[in-house]
């Protein structure tokens, strides 16, 4: 088969390219933000309805078992379609998802809204991350990509506290509603500021390959779910059946897609791992991400039921640490560009470590101060690793391959994000069984238990940091017209 890999003639006006990733991150930020908001409204979900707690819990599982399944396909819808395409695919998506939620009359119909608005959300984050590599030089990445991390790493923060003040004050609806407008906002901002230019090439879909990747990834994510909120025993598929034919069919899909690498049928290019530097920040970022995850399932669960504190004031705790770490992503993005990866990523991984070991000494008594103290220092740590992590594992691939790149790191980070959630939640439960006394002095070192386990998995950012340089963009960029002279010949 004969194809040609279509792309801009000359280089892209920053006057051109400035509104377009402007909008994509104000964009991404509103679906990631509303990605994390559900969880402080489930309560008065569960109340609305008349759902118990299992079916509630769905909203985020169905969530997140629908980005696993998209994500992955991704690489193949930004290789083929235009950037006006897509982004309209996935802001249309998501506004009638929140449309639908916004007024759904029964727990059933919200359950399929936030499935649609899932949809969106899966194809926004690497529509983002592609387009800024393809569209930002080199040599600026860095600070761009400091802007990205706002959008992966505070917005999630934020949103249970942005969820809990609107929910408190309006009721749960209302996180739907003022979403809205600013979806359709962005929408109207898309048909004045958006153009086509990105590159785009011919891309076919293997209907095995899709179908590995649907079963893999989710089984995986639903069997770690599955774990971390005690589904089995409650009528669900046992954990590690999940699990297993997760992986199982994870094995198929990579030898699939090594069978496919030479065609325009592969779904995730395994070659962008050849290079080894993408592999290593891959692997540091899935660290980070069972760190930060797992912490912001703990954390809350921690201030409410060991110090017995009110949700609000749980989420208004880990307020600072999430405006903070949004604040230094830029400055850490213009760092990178000037000192590379190393300098960044080895002192944040081992705040990072520090602040998940000073986690392990909570007890019944910790002052608030200290555990809003302690997450300010995660934050820290988490800002410091992130960008860089992302600038270095997507620059360390050739242009070609950027679509797959974005993928598997946005598609691993849901899974690490699983992970991690199931991991703490599991040791803290375990743990606080194990631990005979009061009610809140168990649950006070089952979290220790988790946490201290936290920071031995976190230690691994450490190791990881040094083996750590800053991509070659010239040999990149070379290999570039190699890539499409092999495309042109398929």
């Amino acid at each position: 088969m004969s194809t040609t890999f279509a792309a801009p003639a000359a280089p892209v006006s920053p006057l051109r390219t400035g509104p377009a990733i402007a909008l994509l991150l104000v964009s991404a930020f509103v679906v990631v933000l509303n990605e994390t908001a559900m969880g402080v409204s489930i309560p008065h979900i569960m109340e609305g309805f008349g759902v118990s707690a299992a079916s509630a819990q769905w909203l985020t599982t169905a969530f997140m078992l629908t980005m696993a399944v998209i994500i992955p396909i991704t690489g193949v819808l930004l290789q083929r379609y235009s950037l006006r395409r897509n982004f309209f695919t996935a802001m249309g998506l998501f506004s009638v998802g929140t449309a639908i939620a916004a007024v759904a009359p029964v727990f059933e119909i919200l359950l399929a809204a936030r499935i649609v608005q899932a949809l969106g959300t899966a194809v926004m984050l690497p529509l983002l991350f592609t387009t800024v590599m393809q569209l930002v030089a080199p040599e600026k990445r860095g600070r761009t990509m400091g802007l990205v991390t706002i959008v992966t790493a505070a917005a999630p923060a934020l949103g249970p506290t942005v969820s809990g003040v609107i929910v408190s004050s309006f009721g749960w609806r209302w996180m739907f509603i003022i979403v809205l407008p600013i979806a359709l906002l962005a929408m109207v901002a898309g048909i004045l500021w958006l153009r086509n230019v990105t590159p785009t090439m011919p891309a076919r879909f293997d209907v095995l390959s899709v179908l590995l990747s649907a079963v893999g990834f989710s089984g995986l994510i639903y069997g770690l779910v599955a774990v971390g909120e005690g589904v089995v025993g409650n009528g669900g598929l046992p954990a590690w059946i999940s699990i297993a034919v997760g992986a199982l069919s994870l094995l198929g899909l990579v030898l699939r897609q090594l069978a496919l690498r030479h065609t325009d049928r592969v779904l995730l290019d395994v070659r962008v791992f050849a290079g080894g530097l993408f592999a290593v920040s891959t692997v540091a970022i899935v660290v980070v991400s069972i760190a930060l995850f797992g912490s912001l399932i703990l954390l809350p669960l921690y201030i409410q039921q060991v110090l017995g504190q009110p949700a609000y004031v749980a989420g208004l705790m880990l307020l600072p640490g999430g405006i903070l770490s949004g604040l230094l992503a830029p400055f850490v993005g213009m760092a990178y560009d000037k000192l590379g990866p190393r300098a960044l990523i080895l002192p944040g991984a081992v705040i990072v470590t520090g602040a998940m070991a000073a986690f392990s000494t909570l007890g019944t008594q910790t002052p608030v101060w200290l555990v809003i103290g302690m997450h300010v220092l995660l934050s820290i740590g988490t800002a410091l690793m992130m960008t860089p992590l992302m600038t270095t594992a997507l620059g360390a691939v050739k242009p070609l391959l950027y679509p797959h790149a974005s993928a598997i790191v946005n598609t691993l980070q849901q899974v690490s994000g699983a992970a991690g959630v199931a991991l703490f939640v599991t040791l803290f439960s375990v743990a606080a069984g194990a631990t005979g006394g009061a009610p809140a002095a168990s649950l006070a070192g089952g979290v220790g238990v988790a946490f201290g386990v936290g920071a031995a998995i976190s230690a691994l950012g450490i190791v990881l940091a040094l083996f750590l340089r800053k991509p070659d963009h010239a040999a990149m960029a070379s290999g570039a017209d190699a890539d499409a002279e092999e495309v042109t010949a398929r």
